[in-house]
């Protein structure tokens, strides 16, 4: 199950011609595309782009309806391939996933399809997430846009923009038969907003009549000499019609007064911040509406010279926002400036940081350094004051701790990494190689286990240099959502063939967890549109691995230790798996949350289970704590003056997985947790057991305090 329901909001993709939409970027991506005729969409889920690939399968009986194919692809690479379609037949496709980690993927795939040229319009609609809310390393998509000649558009953040750019995007791609690339940023997807809808279009031709009319063209295969034709095409036919179709339509926007001693030229995924620079700056109002000269490139490549020349006529200083690195936009600028023998002075990186996102605060201090060194006569009175005084914001990374990710309270992959603590303990530090995933968390203390990663599906590949045999064998981790995207053909079949002598540890948590707990292969749950309940270990025997262990309760601490052992000491030749399983603990909340509260709702008998630390056994020594790391377990300092230290606590946040309890007795640690289990709308018999039981306690109270009084009048 994902972790968002859109079956309610995808009503609203049927609404039409003259009515309003309201709703969030994702939606409104996928009413463009319905509204412009695509004939298939797919994709492969990533943040920020996770939620729209959950609108599309909820919206999944709408698209049959229009003739539209939707496919969830295995990875990105599968997704960019989808867009063959588009080569030979003028359909309209759409993929989406996650920004340059997913192009990376999809590159072989695109840099074909950039090659061969399409004839129906493609679009490939990248979640851009640069900066602070970013899950990876931090790239652009543009470098990819630049090398394989894609254009890429980058819209302002708003919904009426959002749309306009998927129907101009199919549009620039047909005019120009080439691939177009949408960038939407994380506040992109999830901005809200309204704008004016068309009716959704089916497409002119679908996928089910191109099967009826089989289609090829020998001059569009990627071989020689085709591909030295290809790459002569896109310069002299190409490129020149799309900039063409960018100039006629205005795809590019200026904002502000035509004639001024400066202006900007800004991304269009960075127009709102920029406009709220100058509004704080006295420059623009509310509206939009701004005294300085604004040139928005919604399309960052190609760039259009003698449009980019005409917005400097008359300026004598031009600055470039282009957030991160390397500064691909104005050094391109700079050299139209330097063809036309131009004087003015281009500034960009010089102002702004090289690196780094573009907040609030970074925007309005460059924005006012620029215009005081250009024309510090536009700025207010207030501003332009040289003594004016700023409030001082502290260097808060002195004194607050980092916040890195972590494992989510009950985790299933906790118990695992505890299990291989204990086994590290025993038989000493391993090479330890990771994936992309929840399980990368484990390298972080207090596990401290796993350093590396080097692609998603590549955890176990990552180990190959070790995987020949040695005093101790390599262990990699990988999670199912990595296996199918990857892992399968790229590392065990890699474990498989070349006999590795390693161990791999497949966390199965039955979802594509990380991006929003979507279904995969093995997911344990009946899918209506698509094929679950296909076993990792069937799938790991099928390419010739032999010793599969499988565990379907990680929470089983000492089993898993044993198991672990067991493959790293083995006398067995080949590669060894263990498949540990069990759900992952947000999607079971998800799952188990509403019905629970219905049934107690309901007035029917429920039982949830609750864990404790008995305060007096707690010795104080906080092993727990150094083995699971769950966020409930806390310190709790005692009002007893004969204990100074602070004994073990577990607060509200315990969803009852006995993780706790289950690694402190794995590790022989103390029997100070206990569980409980709340009953709600119990039956006549146990509230009456339940008072028997409170008389009896309270009576055992009395008599042991008359005891002590004796004993101490004795």
């Amino acid at each position: 199950m994902a972790e968002r329901s859109f079956k309610a909001e995808v009503e609203h993709l049927k609404l039409g011609q003259g009515e309003t939409f309201t709703g969030e970027g994702i939606l409104a991506l996928t009413k463009a595309l319905l509204e412009s005729g695509v004939g298939y969409v797919g994709g492969y889920q990533g943040a920020p782009i996770s939620h729209l690939m959950d609108v599309l399968a909820d919206a999944e009986e709408l698209l049959g309806e229009l003739g539209v194919r939707f496919e969830a692809n295995a990875n990105e690479a599968a997704a960019a391939a989808m867009l063959a379609a588009s080569v030979h037949y003028p359909i309209r496709g759409a993929v989406t996933f996650k920004g340059s980690v997913g192009v990376n993927v999809a590159s072989d795939a695109l840099a074909n399809l950039a090659s061969s040229g399409v004839t129906g319009g493609a679009l490939v609609i990248v979640g851009e997430d640069y900066g602070e809310g970013s899950s990876i390393m931090q790239e652009r998509t543009h470098a990819f846009a630049m090398k394989s000649q894609f254009w890429l558009l980058d819209p302002r953040p708003n919904l009426p923009a959002i749309v306009k750019a998927v129907s101009d995007g199919f549009e620039l791609s047909e005019a120009s038969n080439t691939p177009v690339m949408l960038m939407v940023r994380i506040r992109s997807c999830h901005v809200t907003g309204s704008f004016e809808c068309r009716d959704n279009q089916r497409p002119d031709l679908s996928v089910l009549d191109a099967l009826s009319n089989p289609r090829s063209d020998f001059a569009r295969v990627v071989l020689p000499p085709m591909s030295f034709a290809h790459e002569q095409d896109k310069v002299k036919n190409r490129w020149p019609n799309a900039e063409k179709f960018i100039r006629e339509r205005g795809l590019n926007e200026q904002h502000g007064p035509k004639q001024a001693p400066l202006g900007i030229v800004v991304q269009g995924g960075m127009y709102n911040g920029v406009i709220r620079a100058l509004q704080r700056l006295g420059l623009a109002d509310i509206y939009g509406k701004t005294e300085v000269p604004l040139y928005v490139l919604n399309v960052t490549y190609p760039l259009v010279s003698d449009e980019f020349l005409e917005f400097c006529e008359g300026k004598d200083h031009v600055l470039v926002v282009e957030e991160g690195q390397p500064e691909f936009i104005e050094t391109q600028l700079s050299s139209f400036l330097y063809r036309a023998g131009s004087d003015v002075d281009l500034h960009g990186k010089d102002i702004f940081p090289m690196a780094g996102e573009y907040t609030g605060a970074v925007m309005l201090d460059a924005l006012e350094e620029f215009i005081r060194k250009a024309s510090p006569d536009m700025l207010p009175a207030n501003v332009r004051a040289p003594n004016a005084e700023k409030p001082t914001i502290p260097d808060l990374s002195k004194t607050v701790p980092i916040r890195p990710p972590g494992f989510c309270t009950g985790c299933p992959e906790r118990p695992i990494f505890a299990a291989m603590k204990l086994v590290e303990k025993e038989l000493g530090k391993h090479q330890i190689a990771a994936d992309i995933g929840c399980h990368l968390f484990a390298s972080l203390p207090p596990f401290e286990i796993g350093g590396a990663t080097m692609g998603y599906g590549l955890g176990p590949a990552a180990n190959a240099a070790f995987d020949g045999g040695g005093e101790r064998r390599p262990v990699a981790i990988i999670g199912d959502g990595g296996f199918w995207h990857n892992g399968l053909s790229s590392s065990f079949t890699n474990m498989a063939f070349n006999k590795s002598d390693g161990v791999a540890i497949v966390v199965d948590n039955f979802y594509s967890a990380a991006t929003g707990g979507q279904d995969i292969m093995s997911s344990r749950a009946s899918n209506p549109t698509k094929s679950t309940r296909n076993p990792i270990s069937k799938a790991l025997k099928g390419v010739g691995i032999d010793w599969v262990r499988e565990i379907d309760r990680t929470y089983d601490v000492a089993r898993m230790r044993d198991t672990i052992r067991d493959a790293l000491t083995t006398e067995h030749e080949g590669p060894k798996v263990i498949v540990a399983s069990s759900e992952c603990m947000l999607n079971r909340q998800r799952r188990e949350k509403p019905l629970r509260a219905k049934a107690i709702k309901e007035g029917r008998r429920v039982e949830a289970p609750r864990f404790g630390v008995d305060e007096e056994v707690c010795t104080g020594d906080h092993a727990c704590m150094r083995l699971s790391g769950c966020p409930s377990l806390s310190l709790k300092k005692l009002d007893d003056p004969l204990r100074d230290d602070p004994v073990a606590s577990i607060d509200q946040s315990c969803v009852g997985c006995g993780n706790c309890g289950e690694v402190a007795d794995a590790a022989i640690l103390c029997p100070s947790f206990y569980r409980a289990d709340v009953v709600h709308n119990p039956t006549a018999f146990e509230k009456w057991r339940a008072r028997m039981n409170d008389r009896l306690i309270n009576w055992l109270i009395r008599w042991r305090s008359a005891r002590r009084l004796q004993f101490g009048d004795a």
